[in-house]
């Protein structure tokens, strides 16, 4: 039994597989409702057939010639057409989500998803200008730079809330700079994820051009506003507790041989650097597809120093690992964000490209701590040996315990307790300054994307104009008649083409310079909004210590569970001051060595205009 429809939304099917481009206002019949995964098969007025994105379509109120019916009946589908029920395993199921409670925001909450969601258009003053990659920047005036510090909630409230990252708030990494948006249609959802790799994100097409992700309206984990991260209590298994106390009361210390050394350096408490850097490269994008065509996805190749042997990946394989790397290190390590999620125009040669380019500066960023790359999982990412061995070290990521705050049960300090409070004043000074460092890239971002516009807009068109009104002055003095001018109207016609030239010459200069100084400050921008989570983490287990004596008073834990509690807070701090002193080293070495391309880039811009200028002032004659 068929029904009719109305399409919501423009869909254009891809070329080879088995869906139907429609239009949208658009009539048509839906022929079968249980395809499953969130695709319907339906008919167009031209009686062609193919599968249409359920979340398209809404359902007329007609079904059969009787009027009242707004939804089609469990089945449905009587018409004579493949029977594709049979994909319905490889679909993503849609769970309700697990009780959740604040647990410092260690990990993320999980949203998951049946069907695809129609792109929205953004309004004029959100829509990002063509030639402007960066546009995006200024299209929040939440974003300005007055932003303070909150203090510390009580509690485990450590981090910030939803709309700022710098004010107080519950835990939660936002989202690292994605990039500029180059269309206006942007999708907010976030995408599912289960144990078939089976993720709706690398398989939903549309035809709305796509955004390149960004805060402007990404397609952000934890919702639209970066929501706090939540877990369930049974990612701690034998505690009831949230917080910083699950490590500074816990009774047992971490099993197995992970241990992560900090020592002594020049500059403080330093992680312990391994003496060769690890590095990766990634490359070949190639597109693939299963349910024989009916899904595809892009795989990078991705080539370890170490091994020298590629492995592949698809997008949501690198979410697992951010997922696993913000589990088990979000407390102690900042783990910024991948590039978002997207779900238009994912084959698109300049957005692979782009994907590209920012999956390369995680995963060297990643590979650059010497935490986190040695990690087992992030070495099972890099040079898992097959298929099999991949799941096996999957699940035994997913079922490790040691994350969130425990991860400090593995940390070795191989000195002296500190000394809190000089602690908690080091904590302070770091807090301002990444506060005044964030302002400080934000301020960059603003002036870059300005200038951005002006280079690939108003300024280009002034050259030109120059141009323009040097060669018409020409033409008009060629048609004087007189004889003798030749030279000086060739040498003014060869001006204003050197200006058109210019012009042209200014119009691609972003991309050669200022495209890698935004990416670095932006990248940086995320970096520096995880940092307010991860000082929070150690801020509210000072607060802890702090209470220690009115804990022993009241008699909720022992003198020995209070010297104890002092002793970890102690490991917390070094683990803290060993990051903020890497966030520094890596920060000396990224910004000398942008600012360096930077300029070498500036200056060859200004020495070609230069010498085109001195070519066009040697064709006029010397009077």
């Amino acid at each position: 039994m068929a029904f009719k429809a109305q399409v919501l939304y423009d869909f254009t099917a891809e070329p080879g597989n088995v869906e139907l481009t429609v239009k949208e206002g658009e009539t048509i019949t839906v022929t079968n409702a249980n395809i499953g995964g969130g695709w319907i098969e339906a008919q167009n007025s031209r009686g062609e057939t193919g599968l249409v994105p359920e979340d398209y379509i809404e359902y007329s109120n007609q079904f059969s010639g009787t009027a009242g019916t707004a939804a089609p009946p469990a089945n449905v589908g009587n018409a004579a057409v493949p029977d594709l029920s049979f994909f319905d395993e490889f679909a993503p199921t849609s769970t309700s989500a697990p009780k959740q409670v604040d647990a410092g925001g260690l990990s993320p909450q999980l949203d998951s998803t049946d069907t695809p969601v129609p792109p929205i258009l953004l309004a004029p003053e959100e829509a990002s200008n063509g030639n402007d990659p960066w546009s995006v920047w200024n299209s929040d005036p939440s974003r300005s730079s007055n932003n303070n510090w909150a203090p510390n909630a009580e509690g485990n409230q450590t981090g910030r809330n939803a709309a700022e990252p710098w004010s107080s708030g519950t835990h939660s990494h936002p989202q690292a700079y994605q990039g500029p948006d180059i269309y206006p249609y942007l999708i907010d959802h976030t995408g599912a994820e289960d144990d078939e790799w089976d993720d709706e994100w690398d398989e939903m097409k549309s035809t709305s051009g796509y955004s390149e992700p960004g805060e402007g309206g990404a397609i952000q984990r934890g919702g639209t506003h970066a929501s706090s991260m939540k877990i369930s209590l049974n990612k701690f298994p034998g505690f009831s507790k949230s917080g910083p106390e699950l490590f500074l009361l816990c009774k047992q210390a971490a099993k197995g041989k992970e241990k992560i050394s900090i020592y002594l350096g020049e500059v403080g408490p330093v992680w312990f650097y391994p003496e060769a850097q690890l590095d990766c490269i990634v490359a070949d994008p190639k597109k693939g597809s299963k349910m024989y065509g009916l899904k595809s996805y892009i795989e990078y190749q991705i080539t370890p120093n170490t091994t020298n042997r590629p492995v592949n990946h698809r997008y949501k394989h690198f979410d697992w690992l951010y997922e696993r790397l913000l589990d088990k290190f979000g407390s102690a390590i900042p783990i910024p964000s991948l590039p978002d999620k997207q779900v238009t125009g994912r084959f698109e040669e300049e957005f692979i490209k782009m994907r590209m380019e920012r999956l390369q500066g995680w995963m060297t960023r990643m590979c650059r701590h010497p935490v986190v790359s040695s990690s087992e999982v992030f070495q099972l990412f890099l040079s898992y040996k097959d298929e099999k061995d991949w799941k096996t070290g999957k699940r035994k990521a997913e079922k490790d315990e040691t994350v969130g705050v425990m991860i400090f049960t593995t940390i070795e300090a191989e000195a002296p307790d500190l000394d809190l409070a000089e602690v908690e004043q080091k904590c302070e000074q770091f807090s301002r300054f990444t506060k005044a460092m964030d302002d400080g890239v934000k301020e960059i971002l603003t002036v870059g994307n300005e200038h951005w516009k002006r280079c690939t807009g108003p300024l280009p068109k002034e050259y030109q104009r120059i141009g323009k009104a040097f060669q018409n002055l020409s033409s008009v003095f060629t048609s004087s008649g007189y004889q003798g001018e030749a030279t000086l109207t060739d040498a003014m016609t060869a001006a204003g083409k050197t200006y058109e030239e210019i012009a042209q010459i200014v119009a691609e200069q972003p991309k050669k310079d200022l495209h890698f100084l935004m990416e670095t400050n932006n990248e940086y921008k995320g970096l520096l909004g995880c940092f307010p989570d991860t000082i929070g983490v150690h801020k509210a287990a000072i607060d802890k210590v702090k209470e220690a004596d009115k804990l022993v008073n009241t008699n909720k834990i022992t003198a020995q569970d209070k010297v104890t509690m002092a002793k970890r807070a102690s490991t917390m701090s070094y683990a803290l001051q060993a990051e903020m002193n890497h966030f520094h080293s890596n920060r000396i070495y990224d910004y000398n060595r942008v600012m360096q391309q930077y300029l070498e880039e500036q200056v060859k811009f200004y020495e070609t205009i230069a010498a085109k200028l001195r070519h066009a002032h040697s064709q006029f004659t010397t009077m």
